[in-house]
């Protein structure tokens, strides 16, 4: 079984906040659409430095993370940021970790987007239980 990957996109919430009241035009909301590992092991959504930068994400607070190399760093976590899968969205937090390391789509944000991964065929899907919109427990 090998790596599953999904084509996210993720952008700014701040600015689609401000694009959605008229205040932003919306070709300028800063968004990258990016080909992230999905990563039921990780926690949050996981981004580098450079797409922080690109995003204009604004750093909330610290946290310390352990690396899949076992090292443990203290990382920016910034945001809000929009994620969005196929007919899915989500606001959440990410990690900004060290180099140029590819995006990761962690569990917090799969389960808000409600959906699961296919190991087999190697992809990522809304949930066939309710392909229209994302279904949560509130107990």
């Amino acid at each position: 079984m090998g790596s599953v990957y999904a084509d996210i996109t993720i952008a700014n919430s701040v600015d689609e906040v401000l694009a959605s009241q008229g205040d932003l035009p919306t070709d300028k909301v800063r968004r990258a659409e990016v080909r992230a590992l999905v990563d039921s092991g990780a926690y949050m959504l996981c981004i580098n430095q450079n797409l922080r930068l690109q995003l204009g994400l604004r750093k909330m607070t610290e946290m310390v993370a352990e690396l899949a190399n076992g090292s443990m760093e203290t990382v920016d976590v910034v945001g809000p940021v929009e994620v969005r899968f196929e007919n899915r969205s989500t606001s959440c937090r990410a990690a900004v970790l060290p180099g140029d390391v590819e995006v990761l789509l962690g569990s917090i944000p799969m389960e808000d987007l409600d959906v699961i991964i296919l190991p087999k065929e190697q992809r990522l899907v809304v949930n066939p239980e309710s392909p229209y919109l994302a279904k949560k427990k509130i107990k």
